[in-house]
């Protein structure tokens, strides 16, 4: 009988293994334009003749963004431009030519914008607090006005899923409202639209594409080592949540659309003051917690029937 030697069988697993590995990759990309693509229709992100201005900062997400944009521009129905934009903040040992080289390998024109905002932020942030507050406001001014020197019609950031959901609950927990990150939106000096096309795609999916396309990522050295943001901690608790109760938090996204106004309380967005009874079945009822979808039958009626 002849037997196989460890190393035989070792070989042997490779090419099904690899197979395996190609599957899984291609049902992951097909998953992340699928999503990016129903992001950009459902919110009618991307029209005809657009220039997008992507932001690229150097980590997963941006560099997922760019590499998915760059592939369904391809295959869109309607022409529109691609600019990758990078904010070098003269954070300490930043690789500058990592991000040139990248881009250019990709073919896409870009521009790298020179800003030494961490000077500014180390010197007005005191020591031991969090510093992406002051850090986001300065990034936003500038990338707002470099969109407008480049033409750009469209600002293109790397938020995804659970950054919309953080959001949510961030501003829930320590800010009292509800108040989330929107996929679309005009920017806050009236003057650009601003796009999150990763709106619905799930943060464990960037973290595997990235290591797919071996993208060259960079540290943020200014803000990344604050294991104490409370950004952070509540990621964590939605990756224990997600881990203990799967599908958790697509709930909660899908949540963020399908609002019942009429069953919150914010008096300035449902006239809760002058609500009298209409005489006539409402589907937004008070139904808080039935799971019909249709009106209810009467309390009384609903007795009677029972009881026979």
């Amino acid at each position: 009988m002849m037997t196989m030697t460890n190393t035989e069988l070792a070989d042997d697993a490779l090419p099904s293994a690899a197979r395996r590995s190609a599957f899984e990759a291609n049902k992951l990309a097909k998953r992340l334009h699928r999503q990016v693509g129903q992001a950009i229709r459902d919110f009618n992100m991307i029209g005809a003749g657009d220039k997008v201005m992507v932001c690229v900062s150097g980590g997963k997400d941006s560099f997922a963004l760019l590499d998915i944009l760059l592939s369904l521009r391809q295959r869109a129905p309607v022409p529109f431009e691609l600019v990758a934009v990078n904010l070098d903040q003269k954070q300490p040992g930043f690789p500058e030519h990592v991000l040139p080289q990248y881009l250019a390998s990709r073919g896409v024109p870009f521009h790298i914008e020179q800003q030494d905002t961490y000077s500014i932020v180390k010197r007005l942030v005191p020591e031991g607090q969090t510093m992406c507050s002051l850090c986001s406001r300065l990034r936003r001014g500038i990338l707002y006005r470099v969109a407008g020197e480049l033409g750009a019609t469209r600002i293109a950031l790397g938020h995804h899923r659970d950054d919309m959901v953080t959001t949510l609950l961030m501003n829930m927990f320590f800010g009292a409202r509800m108040k989330g990150m929107p996929p679309k939106l005009v920017s806050d000096d009236g003057r650009h639209v601003v796009i999150r096309p990763l709106a619905y795609v799930a943060e464990t999916d960037l973290e595997r594409w990235a290591e797919h396309r071996h993208f060259p990522i960079i540290p943020c050295s200014l803000c990344g080592s604050q294991e104490n943001l409370q950004r952070v901690q509540i990621r964590r608790m939605l990756r224990e949540w997600d881990r203990i109760q799967p599908g958790r938090v697509d709930n909660m996204f899908a949540a963020m659309g399908r609002i019942t106004l009429s069953h919150l309380m914010d008096r300035n967005l449902y006239p809760f003051t002058t609500l009298e009874p209409q005489g006539r079945c409402d589907p937004d009822g008070d139904k808080a917690f039935d799971d019909d979808g249709d009106c209810a039958a009467p309390v009384e009626q609903t007795i009677r029937v029972e009881r026979g």
